[in-house]
């Protein structure tokens, strides 16, 4: 399906459209596993490279004989990305109240939380696809059970760690760069005995993530702390008990043949804000924000899963 046309474009608010663009989320970690990849096309087919690099080659040559070749491509499932619209909804009266009050646009408002909702969604989406045990070999995941739970002193997550990620370098020949724990693992994770005898050279008594990155010996760990409201209007963590080791390329895919854990496929240009419009019949001015998008793991290799790291 082509891009927008003249005509549709002139229907997007352009300023909007960069709030929308500009928003940023600090508790929201998935694209630092699956990072964004700007697609000309609502589908095509997910990069997912084979393993040219690690086979071994006879590259030996005689004098006057042909050199020897190898070919390079990748493979990769079909891919849709799926469209998620959400019109915000200002009153007239929230609209004439909010002009006497200096600094507060309603629009921008508007704007910023419909697209926070929008971006809930996607990060949903990315953890659920991250901690599905289904998705990984049995070399690439492990469920914690007892003692071996991060909340238990006895314990030891950073062997755990070590342990994935020595998992990750024996399928795909590279060291994981990217920790991400679920907001109550890392709770509990800040004072795990283990890790408080690791850094208490360090003056600190309390593991911060820059210092659990030293200690797991990547590129960074991160903490999921989105929540989501379920069907019983009951608070609970997109991350849940979880630990996702992987490997990924924090610069999409320009490197081509890296093997990479996943990727975020987003229409290019978006999300986009639509030209706000009345809605005479609700009285409101309407901000409709829309945004193309599909998260894909294109290299479970890439990832390890830990399960019920803590009780």
């Amino acid at each position: 399906m082509p891009q927008l046309t003249s005509a549709q474009a002139r229907v997007i608010d352009p300023v909007l459209t960069e709030v929308a663009r500009g928003y940023t989320n600090g508790d929201l970690v998935g694209l630092s596993l699956f990072p964004l990849v700007p697609v000309s096309q609502r589908g095509g087919r997910v990069v997912t490279f084979r393993k040219e690099d690690f086979r071994t080659y006879n590259t030996a040559r005689a004098p006057g004989t042909d050199t020897k070749r190898v070919q390079f491509g990748y493979d990769g499932n079909p891919f849709a990305l799926d469209q998620h619209s959400l019109e915000g909804q200002v009153p007239f009266e929230h609209m004439q109240e909010a002009a006497t009050v200096p600094g507060i646009d309603m629009a921008r408002l508007a704007v910023m939380k419909t697209q926070n909702i929008i971006a809930n969604r996607l990060e949903i989406a990315q953890a659920t696809l991250a901690t599905t045990a289904a998705s990984y070999a049995a070399t690439n995941k492990v469920t914690l059970a007892g003692a071996s739970q991060w909340s238990d002193p006895a314990s030891k997550p950073v062997d755990d760690v070590e342990t994935a990620k020595e998992a990750i370098r024996k399928q795909v020949g590279r060291r994981p760069n990217t920790v991400i724990l679920g907001a109550a693992v890392f709770a509990k994770l800040r004072t795990n005995p283990q890790i408080i005898d690791r850094i208490k050279y360090t003056g600190r008594d309390v593991a911060t993530l820059e210092l659990l990155a030293g200690l797991f010996g990547v590129q960074r760990v991160l903490s999921g702390d989105a929540i989501y409201l379920d069907a019983t209007e009951t608070l609970q963590d997109v991350w849940g008990k979880f630990v996702v080791v992987a490997y990924t390329d924090m610069s999409g895919i320009n490197d081509m043949g890296v093997p990479s854990y996943g990727y975020t496929y987003r229409l290019r240009d978006y999300p986009i804000a639509e030209q706000p419009y009345e809605d005479r019949g609700a009285k409101s001015w309407i901000y409709p924000i829309t945004d193309e998008v599909s998260p894909v793991m294109v290299g479970a290799d890439a990832g390890y899963l830990i399960s019920a790291a803590i009780a």
